[in-house]
């Protein structure tokens, strides 16, 4: 079967709108994004290793250890609609910039928080640091802009991919960051701090320097600043279009079923990942796990997350983005079952469902990101596509927190199997849609 994405819709397609050069430059624009990632990543990877012991340690109570993990939720969730109006606006380029900024702003204060010993200014450093964790997750778009339909998931996994290499390094730098501190008289936990505001700084300046052209400007038909026209004109197309809103990026999604049935895989996936994972350390240590085998498992599920992302962009452009939803809801339905009913101490059966929770929601975030971006036009991709990134954000925020309540309520199997009911409007709305429907655009 072929992929399922438009054909003949515009510019961002392969007709007269696009440079002749397009594929190279598309090469060039997946290479830097994969550099500002990988800075990204480190940087968002070394701040949540210690938040919540920073929280602890400020707030002097284990009860609020997790407010500031919320707020850096909830300000990636804000900032989501935030950087999507600004890329609507002005293009890629500045709206991952501002992202990776205000991160490095929340990084500083979280510096200033630890010195001082104020527990309410963490938190608000927390949710200004979580910009770059919106940044970081919208710059898999950036991707898809000059992309050919058929390689779209291909160039968005990529980026995905390159998270990876902060999900690995990050956390493993907080022991330097110990060193770091002492060196300059700083708090222990401030040190990890100081790698992130470094790697944001980094990953802002790799996108001012480097994206150039601007991939979205480019494929809406703006100047090509930084190359042959070097304007700085905001985007005349979308910039006279009113998608800067919620509710017209509400009223996209509802309108266009392919795009509301990737949001919902997209959604429940994440939600179903974060509720599950968050609880599994808790749970493995309940039931007298060794810490080295949490360790170990948590670590396969990230693997699961993002190592293999190209593969499932390999699969969603051959046989089509709703069939590798459906695969990926179907993981995580498997993941659930296999998480509820194994033995957390050390069962083949536990360690395989937390890899399919990481593959799964791998697959429906790529093969549902791809989705979206095929069924809208070019105008409308970037609200609506925050908009997704916003109701992503916000399920994992409250999947993490319902997770707590129902694990100390009815248990760890019961929070397993509830996951699989949030997966069921997803999976039936991808199966309604019927394996030979092709995605629609406004303008095809």
């Amino acid at each position: 079967m072929t992929a399922e994405v438009p054909t003949g819709q515009g510019a961002g397609h392969g007709s007269a709108g696009v440079p002749v050069g397009r594929d190279r430059l598309q090469r060039r624009t997946v290479r830097v994004l994969v550099a500002s990632q990988a800075l990204g990543g480190v940087g968002v990877g070394s701040g949540v290793a210690v938040v919540g012991l920073l929280a602890f340690e400020l707030s002097g109570t284990a009860s609020l250890s997790g407010v500031s993990a919320t707020a850096s939720t909830l300000g990636a969730a804000g900032a989501a609609l935030v950087i999507a109006r600004i890329a609507v606006a002005r293009g890629r380029r500045p709206s991952l910039t501002t992202g990776y900024l205000v991160g490095a702003m929340g990084a500083a204060l979280a510096v200033v928080a630890a010195v001082l010993g104020q527990f309410w200014l963490h938190v608000v450093a927390s949710a200004a640091f979580g910009w770059a964790s919106a940044a970081n997750l919208q710059a898999r778009y950036a991707a898809t802009d000059l992309a050919r339909p058929e390689r779209r998931a291909r160039s968005l996994s990529v980026i995905v991919w390159a998270t990876t290499i902060g999900a690995v390094t990050g956390p493993n730098l907080t022991g330097p960051g110990e060193v770091v501190s002492a060196a300059l008289g700083l708090p222990p936990l401030s040190g990890a701090y100081l790698f992130s505001l470094g790697a944001f700084a980094g990953a802002a300046s790799v996108q001012v320097l480097l994206l150039r052209p601007d991939p979205l400007r480019v494929v809406s038909g703006g100047a090509a600043d930084g190359g042959v026209g070097g304007g700085t004109a905001a985007v005349p197309a979308v910039a006279s279009a009113d998608w800067t809103s919620l509710r017209a990026a509400l009223h996209t999604i509802r309108g266009v079923p392919e795009t509301l049935v990737a949001v919902l895989a997209i959604t429940a996936a994440h939600a179903v990942m974060v509720g599950i994972m968050v609880m599994t350390p808790v749970h493995m240590e309940d039931r007298g796990a060794a810490l080295q085998l949490v360790g170990m498992t948590i670590s396969l599920h990230i693997a699961g997350m993002y190592a293999l992302s190209p593969v499932m962009g390999a699969l969603a452009d051959r046989f089509g983005r709703r069939n590798v939803v459906l695969f990926g809801l179907a993981q995580l339905a498997v993941a659930a079952l296999l998480a509820a009913t194994g033995d957390p101490t050390g069962s083949v059966g536990f360690q395989g469902g937390l890899v399919l929770l990481g593959t799964g929601w791998s697959a429906c975030l790529i093969a549902g990101s791809a989705w979206l971006t095929d069924a809208v036009e070019t105008v409308d991709r970037p609200a609506v596509q925050g908009a997704s990134d916003l109701a992503m954000n916000l399920a994992g925020g409250l999947g993490g927190t319902l997770a707590g309540v129902v694990l100390a309520v009815a248990g760890y199997p019961a929070l397993s199997f509830g996951a699989l009911l949030l997966l069921v409007p997803a999976a039936v709305g991808a199966v309604r849609l019927g394996g030979g429907r092709r995605a629609a655009s406004v303008g095809s």
